[in-house]
């Protein structure tokens, strides 16, 4: 099965992961919560081991058998995975690899080690370790001068926020909007004996191949709250406080944040209300059935500033485009040190690998 013949009414897709201007920054933890685990299985092993193939193939396997899989894409290379979850039967597998750096919490009754490592030849591999330094020094520059173009698109982009925020922008009338929408939304909806639970996730990441979302997959429910505006005006406020108000009804609910800043909330899922909330602009929109328009710009009149919020943008776009061109060389490093892996790896080894985890998988599906 390959994506263009996956049943998509049942996959969803997302980022555990960001090349973001603090770094490299993760939300792992909020792939699976450990109390509500079956399972969650951390794959190790370095390049060309294999391990986003034998995530993918788990993942198609039991989308053959009836059952919804999220997969996680990787900020690397968005068409490599770094996790999948299958919430029916609670299990997940995750890279736990650099930069991942996922370990056991509860070795044993929740947690689990692969190590695909196992099933290669060391003595092979040594041949290659000249080669090997030399790609991952060359690699590790080339991500840390993505980061630092990312950070300074970032301080460009801040530059804007703050002209909108405090010279161009209504927050009155962004405010009139958040109470209309959350009297709206949570009538009749009293404050809970137990909050409800978050999950942090990435709707899209800065990638080698650009910015890359799928909230085509994730914006899903009956209703969605669109606000349409440019990138810079600041309604995270707005969707923190919807979302805090949900968790104190009790409500459960996932919050997807900017891949940019990490600490930007943009687009918020409640299932329980069967609601969401998505910020929508040049970056990423999301037009689904039942959506009702909010159009911020509204709240903003740019006037004598327009031309310098213009050439920040202009900056903005250049230095960001340099950072992905950093990305795509990290990447084609990555592909060359993969190439001095893969002849090395016993794939046999680990097809039996793969088969015998299917069975375990199997085996708690069965128990649902």
């Amino acid at each position: 099965m390959n994506k263009d013949t996956m049943p998509e009414e049942r996959v969803r897709r997302m980022f555990l992961g960001g090349n973001t201007f603090q770094g490299f920054f993760s939300h792992y933890d909020y792939i699976l919560g450990q109390k509500e685990a079956s399972k969650i299985i951390c794959i190790k092993g370095g390049p060309g081991t294999g391990k986003s193939t034998f995530m993918r193939k788990i993942g198609l396997k039991m989308l053959d058998l009836g059952y919804n899989v999220e997969f996680m894409h990787c900020s690397s290379d968005s068409s490599s995975l770094d996790g999948i979850v299958i919430p029916k039967i609670k299990v997940a597998l995750v890279d736990g690899t650099y930069p991942h750096i996922v370990d056991p919490k509860n070795p044993g009754a929740v947690d689990e080690i692969i190590n695909l490592g196992d099933f290669w030849d060391e003595k092979g591999i040594r041949k290659n370790k000249t080669e090997i330094l030399k790609i991952n020094k060359k690699t590790k520059k080339a991500f840390e001068s993505a980061y630092r173009y990312i950070k300074a698109a970032h301080i460009i982009y801040q530059d804007n926020e703050d002209i909108i925020k405090n010279f161009c922008c209504n927050r009155g009338k962004i405010n009139r909007i958040a109470a209309e929408v959350e009297r709206e939304m949570f009538f009749g909806q009293n404050i809970a004996t137990h909050e409800g639970g978050v999950r942090r996730l990435f709707a899209g990441a800065i990638t080698p191949e650009g910015y890359v979302n799928h909230l085509d997959t994730l914006i899903r429910t009956d209703k969605v709250y669109a606000f349409n505006g440019v990138p810079e005006i600041q309604i995270q406020h707005m969707l923190e406080g919807f979302k805090t108000r949900a968790v104190q009804r009790g409500f459960d609910v996932e919050a997807f944040y900017c891949a940019l800043n990490p600490n930007k909330l943009e687009h918020l899922i409640i299932p329980g209300l069967g609601t969401s909330f998505t910020t929508s602009n040049e970056f990423h929109s999301r037009k689904a059935e039942g959506t009702q328009d909010i159009n911020i710009n509204d709240c903003l009149d740019t006037g004598d500033y327009l031309g310098i919020i213009e050439r920040n943008r202009i900056s903005y776009r250049q230095l960001l485009a340099t950072a992905i061109d950093h990305l795509s060389l990290a990447k084609g490093l990555h592909e060359s040190l993969e190439s001095l892996y893969i002849p090395y790896m016993d794939f046999n080894a680990v097809q039996e690998c793969y088969e015998s985890t299917l069975k375990k998988i199997s085996r708690i599906s069965s128990k649902d």
